[in-house]
Formats: structure tokens, sequence, C-alpha cells
């Protein structure tokens, strides 16, 4: 699962073999899946009429958590090369060598199926079947895809978006509209915050042979269509933060929440559009870095608002 993998880090320490394991869980991406997956799980309980603090919760989140390391590790076995080109991501275990690629496969392969067996089995199977859909979708599409299309961004979105849907379909067995909703959220959020963390990596995946809007070959058109793309799915976050409201499953609270941090979010995406003045100049990632510090702030903000202010919702 995909939510802000790029921006995790493997800091150069020494190498232990227990510290390379959680490095190669991206343990940042793995706590927001699981934080987005209870927002849905959440949210779907009350709207069953149930507490949402229940055994269930902790089979979902595992469950969710086991397969997205497998999908981090799978993720990290395809990319060891292209992480070890990036200065960022050299150190990662995999790309440095200090875990064999089979060992990460066998390791990647087990927590997946696992994991999504575990699912089927202890929630239902169409969540078993949407998470194992979700790791070979990241790992098999869009992981591959990074070398050839700038589209990726694109299609990677999609498995990106679909932690929290998961968590609705663990306690409601079925799809529905606010899990939809949910999605849709994820969905576009990633746009201004990929497109940031594009621009401030830029040198490093055009190294690598990323394919990016970022990484496009003239630098003008590169920051011009970067910051068209954020923009545009900014501008949409405001109406589709608002849909878990006209859904019925948060009031107006809410909404004035989710209102006051999408204009937000969307202040900081016009900001982000200076880097169109000097976009060669270092001081380009400035407005990159503010913008993708805000997005990390503001998905959680988003999803505790609605946790707060859902209908029906047990903790106050």
């Amino acid at each position: 699962m995909a939510i802000s993998a790029t921006t995790d880090q493997i800091l150069a320490k020494p190498h232990t073999l227990a510290a390379d394991y959680v490095a190669l869980l991206k343990p940042r991406v793995s706590t927001m899946v699981v934080i987005t997956a209870g927002a849905g799980f959440y949210l779907g309980s009350l709207r069953s009429g149930i507490s949402p603090f229940h055994a269930g919760l902790i089979q979902a989140l595992a469950g969710i958590a086991i397969v997205t390391a497998g999908s981090s590790i799978l993720n990290q076995a395809l990319e060891r090369r292209t992480d070890g080109l990036m200065r960022r991501t050299a150190d990662r275990p995999m790309a440095a060598g200090r875990i064999g690629l089979a060992h990460g496969l066998i390791l990647g392969f087990l927590a997946v199926f696992l994991g999504s067996l575990y699912l089927a089995l202890e929630t239902n199977p169409i969540t078993g079947m949407l998470t194992l859909l979700t790791a070979i979708s990241y790992v098999a599409i869009y992981t591959p895809l990074k070398r050839v299309t700038v589209i990726n961004t694109f299609i990677g979105a999609f498995p990106g978006a679909l932690p929290p849907l998961i968590g609705w379909t663990a306690v409601r067995g079925v799809i529905e509209w606010p899990a939809v909703a949910l999605f849709a959220i994820l969905f576009v959020w990633q746009f201004p915050h990929f497109m940031a963390i594009g621009w401030m990596y830029r040198d490093d995946y055009r190294s690598a042979g990323v394919r990016l809007t970022p990484t496009l070959p003239n630098i003008r058109w590169a920051a011009r269509s970067t910051v068209i793309q954020a923009l545009f799915y900014a501008v949409i976050m405001i109406p589709v933060s608002l849909w878990p409201t006209a859904l019925g499953i948060t009031g107006i609270p809410y909404a004035i929440a989710a209102t006051i941090l999408s204009i937000g979010y969307l202040v900081y995406t016009v900001r982000f559009a200076r880097i169109t003045r000097s976009p060669e100049l270092p001081s380009s990632r400035v407005p990159a870095r503010e913008l993708l510090r805000f997005s990390v702030i503001y998905l959680p903000l988003l999803l505790a608002a609605m946790m707060l202010n859902a209908q029906g919702r047990l903790l106050f």
C-alpha cells in the first residue's frame, strides 16, 4: 500500500539485523495505512450501531499491517537497484545488500498471502480480497510503472486510497457510499502531497530513472505541469472533503473543520506555485517542503474531525 511511500527515509545509523527488519517495513508508511484503515473501521462500526473498540478492530488492523509490511518488502525488492541510485534510499537494507533478494521475496510474499488469508477468515472474504488486490496493484503494477510512465502517480493513487475503504468493509462486509467517500478523500489528497515530494527530490528521481511529472526534461514545463496537477486536486479536495457530511455520516462541525483545513491545503498549494518562478534554483524546494509538511498534518486532522463528529459516535 502506497500512502506517502516516498517520504519514508531510512536514516544512516549503525546497522543491526533488527534495525534492518524495521526499515524493511517502512514504519511511517505502515503507520499511516493503519491510521486511515482504523478511521474506516471506526466509522463503519458507528454505521452499524456498535462500538468500534472490540476484538475485530485489532484483528482487522493486524491483518492490514501484515499485508502492508509484505507490500513494503516486495516494493524494496523490486526497487533495490533504483533505491541504490538515490542518496536518500541507498542505505535501505536490500539496496545496500544487507538483506538478500530471496530473503526479502520470501518474507514479502508470506506476509501478503498470510495477512490477506487472515483477514478473509477473521473479518470477511471481501476484506481479504480487497487487501490482496491492493498489495498486487501496488507491487506488480504501480512499482514497475515508476520507470515507464509519469501516469504511475495516478495509478498508484488507487491502492494508496484503499486502506480506509478496507477498514470499512472489515466491519460492514460491503462497499458502501461512505466507504467510497473515504477512498475519494485519500485519492485526491495524494496528488499535492506527491507533487511536493517529487519536486523536493527531483534530482534524485531523475538520476534513478523514475518517471514523474517533476522529472520531465524541460524544467520549466515540469514545474508548470507539477503545479497545475497539484492545484487541480487541491481545489477538488474542498468538495470531496465535504462528501461525508452530504452522506450523513458527519455533521456541520466536521464540515466547518474540513472546509478550513481544505482551504489551508489549497493555500499551501498556491504557495507551491512559486516553484515556477525559478525552478532551477535550490530555493524552489522550500515551498515544496512547506506543502509536504502541511499535507501530512492535514490528513490526520481531517480524519480526526470526521471521527469526533461522526453521527452516532460513541466517544463523546
